[in-house]
């Protein structure tokens, strides 16, 4: 959650232990440039650790970590600016067994060469093309099968590293006579592959002589598994209960800051900022709800935060929410300040960060940013309750009384909604 920075931090070793409340997400980048020198994209790849040069996976796991790190996590602005995203994908996501949450215009969806090519995977890349997505295929080899697809791809990417120039003439000059397909000169490791790449026409490098992958990291928070289980069939019932969705959304800090990223990425195409997790839900969605779940599901496999860490965001919330009832304000907007403050405080970003990131209304970004207007009164007064600030509280609007009452509540109502997340986990 926290913005990616270049790694030259420790590898697996330094990451937290699984009973940490956080734990450090790594992706992959490796540009793609064209004979200007210009950066026109960048391949996002699957990385397990900091440390790790070369993937580990390359599997559906692989890629649904890469799509839900790279939208939810860093950001895919942060990862990529305005240029192309190179996404590897496998036959679970061509065949539409699992889902594409982003979209056609912000990812080039990338063939591995391992994927078998059937007619059903012909089908499902036709239609995909069809949506509007580009098709990429990656370390392409005629007499495997993916010339199959040569029809529907955007790009054509060729190994220099394992053919001798005969060969890549033969290659390429078959490509070339499918119209509007860009090859791409993969593995480029040397001066003499640059001359070469550039004797056959290439149109676009990759490779460590002209750029070196770079691993990213971010520190995130693990929805719940039960959480996700949960909405993910709440949203996959006929009539989606959106008021249920909001609420198990509302349930778990990271699933909530998880939606309200997705929602602020330009793949959801927002029409104006939110005021909270229900804001997010409606806009964003109960299909787009339900792909984002299933790739969390395959995805994840990082334990949450501690039960007493998430119990104590998810009261701060709460008390927000109760507080703001009692003034007049909206209780769901309240929820969501107390809400990502909290995330915030797990994180350990600045919340002006945090908040850059999200697509909230000026109200609920000013009052977690610098505390102004009547919902950072609302944050001020909970907080001067957490600290037991007497001086503070003495000019709350709400009696010590009422906040006693109301915080034991919030307590109550916080490790009830953790409790029965962990229990039917363990169930």
């Amino acid at each position: 959650m926290q913005r990616a920075t270049a790694s030259s931090r420790s590898g697996s070793d330094g990451d937290p232990p699984r009973a940490e409340p956080t734990q450090l997400v790594h992706i992959g980048r490796q540009p793609l440039y064209d004979w200007s020198g210009h950066v026109v994209g960048y391949e996002l790849l699957f990385r397990g650790a900091a440390g790790e040069v070369e993937a580990t996976r390359r599997s559906a796991y692989a890629t649904s970590q890469v799509i839900v790190n790279a939208f939810t996590e860093f950001g895919l602005e942060q990862l990529v600016g305005g240029h192309k995203c190179f996404i590897n994908l496998t036959r679970d996501f061509l065949v539409g067994d699992l889902p594409l949450p982003f979209d056609p215009d912000h990812a080039i969806l990338e063939i591995l060469e391992t994927v078998e090519i059937d007619d059903t995977v012909i089908a499902g890349t036709a239609r995909l093309v069809q949506q509007g997505y580009e098709i990429a295929l990656d370390d392409f080899v005629f007499g495997l099968g993916h010339e199959r697809l040569l029809g529907l791809a955007a790009y054509v990417k060729l190994d220099l590293l394992i053919r001798e120039p005969e060969e890549l003439a033969e290659v390429v000059d078959q490509v070339r006579r499918y119209s509007g397909v860009k090859l791409v000169a993969e593995r480029v490791e040397t001066e003499e592959h640059i001359l070469l790449a550039k004797r056959f026409g290439f149109d676009l490098l990759q490779g460590y002589a002209v750029g070196r992958p770079q691993v990213l990291t971010a520190v995130s928070l693990s929805p719940s598994r039960l959480r996700r289980l949960e909405l993910l069939g709440a949203v996959t019932a006929e009539d989606a209960d959106i008021t249920k969705v909001s609420a198990i959304v509302r349930s778990d800090p990271a699933l909530s800051y998880r939606v309200l990223r997705a929602t602020n990425s330009a793949a959801a195409g927002l029409p104006r900022k939110v005021a909270s997790v229900r804001d997010a839900v409606v806009l964003l969605g109960s299909a787009k709800i339900r792909q984002w779940a299933a790739l969390m599901l395959v995805s994840d496999v990082a334990e949450s935060a501690s039960e007493d860490q998430l119990s104590s965001t998810m009261a701060r919330a709460r008390l927000c929410q109760t507080v703001a009832e009692r003034l007049g304000l909206s209780g769901d907007a309240a929820f969501t300040v107390g809400l990502l403050a909290g995330v915030a405080e797990l994180i350990a970003e600045p919340v002006a960060e945090l908040v850059s990131r999200l697509p909230l209304t000026v109200e609920v970004a000013e009052a977690l940013i610098d505390g102004h207007g009547r919902l950072g009164q609302v944050l001020s007064v909970v907080r001067a309750y957490e600290r037991a600030d007497e001086q503070a509280l003495s000019l709350s609007p709400v009696s010590s009384g009422e906040l006693a009452k109301a915080y034991l509540a919030a307590v109550g109502w916080s490790m009830k909604t953790i409790e029965g997340a962990l229990g039917s986990s363990a169930a």
